[in-house]
C-alpha cells in the first residue's frame, strides 16, 4: 500500500490501484450517526401513522 500524499488515512493499492481509506475510527462515527439517524427517521414514521390513526378516530366520533 502506497500512502497517499496529504492524506493520513488513505492508501493507493498498487494491484487495483484502488485508494484505501484505513480510518477505522471515522468509519465507525459514521456507521454510529447513520444508525442514529435511521433510528430518528423510523420514530417520525412512527409518530405520523399514529397521528393519521387517531385522527381517523377522532374523525369517526365525530361522525357518528
Amino acid at each position: 500500500m502506497i500512502r497517499v500524499e496529504g492524506h493520513k488515512h488513505l492508501y493507493r493499492d498498487p494491484r487495483s490501484n484502488a485508494i484505501v481509506n484505513t480510518d477505522t475510527q471515522g468509519y465507525q462515527e459514521y456507521i454510529r450517526m447513520r444508525n442514529m439517524k435511521n433510528s430518528e427517521n423510523d420514530r417520525i414514521v412512527e409518530l405520523e401513522n399514529e397521528l393519521q390513526e387517531l385522527k381517523k378516530l377522532v374523525h369517526d366520533l365525530l361522525t357518528r
